[in-house]
């Protein structure tokens, strides 16, 4: 038996298994197709029958390792690579969700899921209702239908930092008899695994801490393989009633605890086709190998920005879990002991006039789109990544008019400081 590595390790030993001969560091198969020495050979990878690569489209031994990886380090049995954060919510929730169906979901989660969710999956015929996280379970539990597939939340919400209690909503989705889907991108699993507290499905933008560079936009779904769609059979046609399109086959039946997975992968990327590049697979591999390093200090850095904002007389504000004044401290102790991320809310006295000199005032902080890369950076939501939502959209998402979102980098805590200080005496 093979013995079971720290996720340190996993970060960079994880995925990818050398054999006699072969590169050490795992290469880009920067191929759309491969080889088989007979008709029946490639018959059977198209019958799910084999294992094995033909069309990129669907699988790649670059991609392959790297979700491995991923899978390895949340404690899954599989993962699949997609072409961004966005797609993996987008293929996590439609992998089990049809025309006709419905989900719940966390109304604190990223302003693009926001949309995804509310505007353009209604046009696929699939409902969704927001509940705020901050409910009672009577009042949330109300949104549960007979024909609901799944809840939805965020580790940590973008951009307003809340921290979801996972093991409350895992088992009352439980109750509901469907899966609860995490995406656990600003945590990552060095610092939360979902599967540990009952949730089911993982997702990640890998853009993000994962890649940690802002080179690579990318996806993950991963899959505990612990939820028991036979169970709910009536619910999950997809996966317990047979495939037209693969002769008949019954994932549940024919692939076990891979059974949601093979089928994200054999059939939603094979008609959608939402791939990741493995030369992009690859910059993510490089970012993984270091993501254990990069989170501390992301972490350690963040405190110590959070506590010096907590401290200034022209912040109003401040949410980051890791303060003891902070409402989520006792959440973010139970599920993130080691640290949080680096990403911080917080708005300013004053009007939004002064917050927008503030961050003009920034020097070695720059405004840019991205978060939970190496680099300092910093948004204000409410004028740029939710823009689309309505004033009430904004407070039912959780964010106020007057948020800024800072992302805290690996540079020394002390420059991030100083740009901090000198731009909020520029702004007064």
């Amino acid at each position: 038996m093979k013995k079971k590595l720290k996720k340190e390790s996993v970060c960079v030993q994880g995925g990818w298994t050398p054999r006699k001969g072969e590169p050490r560091v795992l290469p880009i198969y920067q191929s759309t197709t491969f080889k088989y020495d007979n008709s029946e050979q490639m018959a059977r990878l198209f019958d799910l029958e084999d294992t094995g690569y033909f069309y990129t489209r669907l699988q790649n031994p670059t991609n392959d390792a790297v979700a491995s990886k991923i899978a390895e380090l949340e404690g899954g049995v599989g993962a699949m690579l997609t072409s961004s954060g966005q797609a993996a919510n987008f293929f996590a929730v439609f992998n089990i969700c049809q025309a006709g169906d419905h989900f719940v979901t966390s109304n604190t989660i990223y302003g693009g899921t926001y949309n995804l969710f509310g505007v353009t999956m209604k046009k696929l015929g699939i409902e969704c209702t927001f509940v705020d996280p901050e409910w009672d379970d009577e009042r949330i539990e109300a949104a549960f239908r007979p024909n609901t597939k799944c809840f939805f939340g965020e580790t940590i919400s973008n951009p307003g930092g809340h921290v979801f209690d996972i093991e409350r909503f895992a088992q009352m989705a439980h109750r509901h008899g469907v899966p609860l889907i995490i995406d656990n991108t600003f945590a990552t699993p060095v610092n939360c695994r979902p599967f540990e507290w009952g949730a089911d499905i993982v997702t990640h933008s890998t853009t993000k801490y994962m890649d940690g560079h802002a080179t690579a936009v990318g996806g993950a779904i991963v899959d505990s393989g612990n939820f028991d769609w036979n169970a709910h059979a009536d619910k999950f046609p997809g996966l317990c009633q047979p495939d037209e399109s693969y002769h008949g086959l019954t994932y549940a039946k024919a692939f076990g605890k891979m059974a949601y997975i093979t089928k994200a992968t054999a059939q939603l990327m094979r008609d959608l086709g939402s791939i990741q590049s493995p030369q992009n697979a690859f910059l993510l591999n490089l970012g993984l190998e270091t993501l254990h390093l990069r989170m501390r200090q992301h972490c350690a850095n963040a405190q110590a920005v959070a506590e010096f904002l907590e401290n200034n007389e022209r912040v109003a504000w401040v949410n980051y879990c890791g303060l003891k004044s902070n409402r989520y401290y006792e959440l973010g102790q139970k599920y993130l002991p080691q640290g949080s991320c680096g990403v911080i809310a917080f708005g300013l006295k004053g009007t939004k006039e002064e917050a927008i000199r503030f961050m003009d005032s920034l020097k070695m902080i720059c405004i840019v789109t991205h978060v939970a890369d190496a680099r300092t950076c910093v948004l204000h939501p409410a004028s740029h990544t939710h823009r689309q939502l309505s004033d009430e959209q904004l407070r039912e998402a959780g964010v106020a008019p007057d948020l800024i979102r800072l992302s805290v980098g690996i540079e020394h805590a002390d420059d991030i400081i100083e740009d901090i200080r000198q731009a909020l005496d520029a702004s007064k």
